[in-house]
């Protein structure tokens, strides 16, 4: 079986070759869309696409498949990522990040509280259990977006291996 197909069954990420330019790239998957515009919806220009699945409904992990259209030497490169739009990936590895930092810091009081055996901070330890609790709501909501969204995620794998399979370049 096909390498890169297999990569997009399997992978949030993917890179194939084709023969077409990137504007015939461009053509097909414009064509490819045409024919499933009550599926599919998406931005498609010579240098990057972006696709959604048309259902209707508008979530917070709402996932989109990216593709970046790129002329390497005499082959074009497409590069695919599927996920959420990258605002909310941002957003939750920021509040992974101040998260993190806030328990390090507040372990950190309770931690130097405890070795110089003062009673400065008695407040760190219990906010440090607070922020770990915030880091496992952060870590749910994420999975149950991820969870919402795996019929859709099936759907724009789909259209990825229908729609680029039969323009991969064959070594």
């Amino acid at each position: 079986m096909n390498e890169t197909l297999n990569n997009i069954r399997n992978r949030p990420r993917f890179k194939l070759y084709t023969d077409l330019s990137p504007e015939e790239y461009e053509a097909n998957l414009r064509d490819y869309l045409g024919k499933h515009h009550t599926q599919f919806f998406g931005n498609i220009n010579r240098e990057m696409a972006t696709i959604f699945v048309n259902n209707g409904k508008d979530s917070y992990w709402k996932p989109n498949l990216s593709l970046r259209i790129e002329k390497e030497d005499e082959k074009t490169v497409v590069r695919g990522i599927f996920g959420p739009s990258s605002a909310v990936w941002t957003f939750f590895m920021f509040l992974y990040f101040v998260f993190t930092v806030a328990w390090m810091v507040f372990f950190t009081l309770f931690y130097v509280e405890k070795t110089l055996k003062t009673n400065n901070f008695p407040w760190a330890l219990p906010a440090s259990f607070v922020v770990l609790g915030l880091i496992a709501l952060t870590y749910a909501a994420a999975r149950f977006g991820q969870y919402k969204a795996k019929d859709e995620m099936r759907e724009l794998r789909r259209f990825a291996e229908e729609s680029t399979y039969h323009t991969e370049k064959k070594n």
